[in-house]
């Protein structure tokens, strides 16, 4: 295998593994970044995966929750994607350097009856979500990302804003360790869903009445080691630790404000 295959196989691994874990916290953070970075530009091809994910009940919950989920992406030489790590969107750029589009991606929401701690809460509804990409990779190592997404809630008004940064480093012709960093803003309406306690959530729930503000809802860093097992197939392992801020972190309904959790990712590359 060449060592230009092995990086690419390793890159796509860590890329889709860093991106389900955004989703360990009851895929809370899911589509947190447009991570097409790793695919070469004007180029058709995709990846097909499984992977397996110890994360938690809900964002802020002290509960665990295992989940084995598939995962598929492709993108297409005129710019269009699709997947489950990226949604569903087009890339305007044709500079293998930077990357920015438009896409339209998910907030699954939150089921009252996935946790105790729910009871009372009500369902949030699954909603798509419109929004925009930047991606700029400072080297071939280093990539910085930013994405907008709106339309979550029940008011379908809830606005989260990503910024994060990734890290490739070479171990070996066929290991590498990825690092990275990120955080997510997000506007009132999104926070009074999934934080904030309404008078009718109080006096079904029990929880006092609770009204947080627009600000930042967390903060996450990451450390991924992937092994090429060959030109088209990879392994990774992850861990990644989030802390709740401001007023996500005070929320009622925040019974940990900090969280580990974890994936394997077996991925192939076609």
């Amino acid at each position: 295998m060449t060592h230009n295959a092995a990086r690419q196989t390793i890159a796509a691994t860590l890329i889709t593994c860093v991106g389900l874990l955004a989703a360990t916290a009851a895929q809370a953070q899911a589509f947190d970044a447009a991570r097409i970075y790793g695919a070469a530009p004007e180029r058709d091809g995709g990846l097909v995966g499984l992977v397996a994910i110890a994360g938690h009940e809900y964002q802020g919950s002290k509960k665990s929750r295992a989940m084995l989920l598939p995962s598929l992406d492709y993108q297409w030489s005129n710019g269009f994607f699709a997947g489950t790590s990226n949604g569903i969107g087009i890339n305007f750029s044709k500079h293998p350097q930077m990357s920015y589009g438009l896409r339209l991606t998910a907030d699954f929401g939150r089921d009252e009856d996935r946790s105790p701690a729910l009871k009372g809460m009500g369902d949030i509804d699954f909603r798509p979500e419109l929004g925009g990409f930047f991606n700029y990779n400072v080297s071939k190592s280093l990539v910085l990302t930013s994405s907008l997404r709106y339309g979550s809630g029940n008011d379908r008004k809830g606005l989260q804003v990503d910024l994060g940064a990734a890290y490739l480093m070479v171990l070996a012709p066929q290991w590498r360790l990825g690092l990275g960093g990120a955080m997510t803003v997000a506007n009132a309406d999104y926070l009074q869903s999934h934080f904030g306690v309404s008078k009718a959530q109080s006096a079904s729930s029990g929880y006092s009445i609770y009204t947080p503000s627009a600000g930042v809802r967390d903060v996450r860093a990451n450390a991924s080691l992937s092994y090429s097992i060959n030109k088209r197939t990879g392994i990774t392992a992850a861990l990644s630790a989030s802390a709740l801020q401001g007023d996500a972190k005070n929320s009622p309904l925040t019974q940990q404000k900090n969280s580990l959790n974890g994936v394997m990712a077996l991925t192939y590359l076609f």
